[in-house]
């Protein structure tokens, strides 16, 4: 569905991602993985065109879109959920979900917005219950779920999360993978940025490793799970002393992708 051939990006004069080769498969999770600085929010950016590529290109269903616009590439099923979230917290919960069906609102109207509004809530029902509530009030986890919930208000064919469990609590972190397969289960394609490479390698069925924005490593999500070099690199080796608490880490990690394997 969407491919990246020697993709070049960056910012001012300093180029970030040199010659990246990337494949996003329809109804599949592909997880890109990286420590910080990697290139990886770069590479979000540059597929949904708010940030230009210099080089290469970007194909969505074999149609070159690196010189369109970021609407364009929205109208043609492409939405990013940016790290931070960026939802608007003085509006409401309601209205930041309109918002996200902007581009769609004539076709669908107030009957058909409402309709959309009401789906996209099936994944999160806790926002059923807040719509008429503030977003700024929501907790970090329930301000994910919003952000996430804006972008599916377009009924996207691929969607680009950018580091969607960041600042979460555990309990949350596998509520938000647990939806993420879900997504993928549904037929939606999915581009996957995180830095929780255990969590993400686990659900992906296909994964790229991005280092000082080079792609250094690719393959199945779970076979890099089982790589030595990727385990010590991005899952953690305990320092001397420190295992009994790894150790505990690593049960509750188990048991969290337990839950989210058997969704």
């Amino acid at each position: 569905m969407l491919e990246l051939r020697r993709l070049t990006a960056g910012y001012g004069n300093d180029a970030v991602l040199h010659g990246i080769d990337l494949a996003v498969a329809e109804g599949r999770i592909t997880a890109l993985i990286g420590a910080n600085g990697a290139g990886k929010s770069t590479l979000a950016k540059t597929i949904s065109g708010l940030l230009p590529a210099r080089d290469g290109q970007i194909l969505f269903e074999g149609a070159a879109i690196e010189t369109l616009s970021s609407t364009a590439r929205v109208e043609l099923g492409i939405v990013h959920v940016p790290e931070g979230r960026q939802i608007i917290g003085s509006f409401t919960v309601e209205e930041n979900l309109r918002l996200g069906a902007y581009l769609q609102r004539r076709a669908l109207g107030e009957r058909g917005i409402a309709a959309r509004i009401d789906e996209v809530c099936g994944y999160f029902p806790v926002l059923r219950e807040r719509l008429g509530g503030v977003a700024g009030n929501l907790s970090g986890g329930q301000q994910q779920m919003l952000a996430i919930a804006r972008a599916l208000m377009l009924r996207p064919r691929l969607i680009v999360l950018d580091e969607p469990s960041l600042g979460l609590s555990p309990a949350l972190v596998t509520e938000i993978f647990a939806l993420v397969t879900q997504l993928r289960d549904r037929g939606l394609a999915v581009l996957l940025s995180e830095q929780n490479a255990r969590m993400s390698l686990a659900i992906a069925d296909h994964a790229y490793v991005l280092e000082t924005g080079r792609v250094t490593l690719e393959g199945p999500g779970r076979e890099l799970l089982a790589r030595p070099e990727i385990a010590e690199r991005y899952l953690g080796v305990a320092p001397q002393g420190d295992e009994q608490s790894t150790a505990a880490e690593d049960r509750a990690m188990a048991e969290g992708l337990a839950r989210i394997l058997a969704v």
